[in-house]
């Protein structure tokens, strides 16, 4: 059975704007809908709609002409439009609502350059999007023009990567950072490369699901020069794909660039196991593998979108055996208040003993592994790579546990706690007490002293 070919759509109140505009993103820029005036040329507004965009200091609306075609204007739910045009529900407030949930400036040691991990890093380099989704985890930045980043901050976050030799990855992202104008973005991908102990660059961009006509082969040959450099795009359900986005992903792969898409579970979007198997189904067919799916931040605005973590369990069921394995993404809760990524999937480790385990699959069906009884472990000692392992100041984490270099993770203010306000007296003065045998290299113990 032949699948049914991507199509392109146009609103019948652009029929008449002549292709070289149409297929310009420049032009798409330039006449992007953002009023209740701007709406209704293309499609009758509900009055939360229209309450919603009359609204003051509301998070900016701005869509593309391209993207707002591809709404059916006879329905009032149509996913895309739930994404794009502003509700009466964005007003209000619900618990656990922050302004920066992520706690994304906290881990910023410079400007608009986010630290989170160890060895990678985020850097903002602009407020601006082609269109704004309404539950942006960045809405206390993004599309504000104020907010904007200078260049002595750019600076800023270049020189902050010079000086850290254990970043080796960095994510451009924004705003998108497509949206920028072609000369600094060549400009800030060329200092990147310019820095030896940087290996790969991302993009992360909705511009090509946004305004596919911005991928453009002057844009593509100029990427390419900067290998290894992945991207990774922001679809959140089949209508999305188009003729127009499949052509741009076609380009972006030619040119050697690796294609995962990004999305965020939102409820009366893809809130359903039927959806998102089409989602990544209809994804790896234009060769977007599918990457992540987000739980919805806990930022303002976004209330509204918000599902049960169990929702997102539920898909993963329905995609794990059921589809391709390249096509089940990853399922993330991106943790409140700063602790980065947290996957969440079913269950399929049932229980275990000395020597097996048992496993269920997709189906229910319940198997045993049998464990090796003869197992040599890995030897550190004798392993270059265990020995010349680079190096994660203070962010080892669990896996720093598992490969002996603590025994333990403290939480903070947990001696202070339990020294119950007591002093150094003769029991507490001997720290090797508490100093494990054979774990770690003494290099903690003469650092909290």
């Amino acid at each position: 059975m032949t699948p049914t070919p991507f199509v392109s759509k146009r609103a019948p109140y652009f029929k008449d704007i002549p292709d070289d505009k149409w297929n310009d993103w420049r032009w798409q820029l330039s006449n992007r809908l953002n009023s209740v005036a701007d709406f209704e040329k293309v499609l009758t507004l509900t009055e939360s709609e229209r309450t919603a965009l009359s609204a003051a200091d509301l998070f900016r609306v701005d869509v593309t002409p391209y993207f707002v075609s591809l709404i059916d204007p006879n329905d009032p739910n149509d996913p895309i439009r739930r994404q794009i045009i502003p509700t009466a529900g964005e007003i209000n407030d619900f618990t656990g609502m922050m302004e920066d949930s992520l706690a994304e400036d906290r881990h910023s040691p410079v400007p608009g350059l986010v630290h989170r991990y160890p060895d990678r890093v985020l850097m903002l380099v602009t407020t601006q999007c082609a269109s704004y989704c309404r539950y942006c985890t960045r809405a206390r930045i993004v599309g504000d023009p104020n907010q904007t980043f200078s260049r002595s901050e750019f600076d800023a976050q270049i020189e902050y990567l010079r000086n850290t030799p254990q970043v080796r990855d960095v994510l451009l992202s924004g705003g998108d950072p497509l949206t920028l104008a072609p000369k600094l973005l060549e400009e800030l991908l060329t200092r990147l490369r310019e820095i030896p102990h940087i290996e790969v660059i991302r993009i992360g961009s909705r511009v090509p699901v946004f305004m596919p006509m911005r991928i453009t082969s002057e844009l593509t040959e100029m990427l390419q020069r900067f290998h290894p450099l992945w991207m990774n795009i922001h679809v959140n359900h089949p209508n999305e794909i188009s003729l127009e986005l499949e052509q741009a992903a076609d380009k972006l792969t030619r040119a050697g660039i690796p294609l995962g898409n990004q999305s965020v579970l939102l409820a009366g979007v893809n809130d359903c196991v039927h959806i998102q198997r089409d989602l990544v189904q209809k994804l790896v067919r234009i060769r977007v593998r599918p990457y992540y799916i987000y739980q919805c931040d806990l930022v303002e605005g976004a209330g509204h979108f918000r599902t049960p973590v169990a929702k997102g369990i539920e898909i993963i069921e329905g995609l794990r055996g059921h589809t391709s394995g390249f096509a089940v993404p990853t399922y993330v809760v991106d943790a409140p208040g700063g602790g980065g990524k947290i996957p969440v999937m079913p269950n399929y480790h049932i229980s275990s003993s000395d020597h097996k385990i048992v496993l269920r699959n997709y189906e229910g069906y319940i198997t045993t592994y049998e464990e090796p009884q003869d197992y040599q472990a890995h030897d550190p000692k004798t392993c270059w790579y265990c020995r010349n392992k680079r190096g994660e100041p203070g962010q080892s984490g669990v896996s720093g546990l598992l490969d002996g270099e603590d025994l333990f993770i403290k939480p903070e203010n947990f001696d202070l706690l339990h020294n119950r306000g007591g002093g150094v007296h003769r029991l507490r003065a001997d720290e090797s007490k508490w100093k494990p045998l054979g774990i770690g290299d003494g290099t903690k113990d003469k650092e909290r002293e």
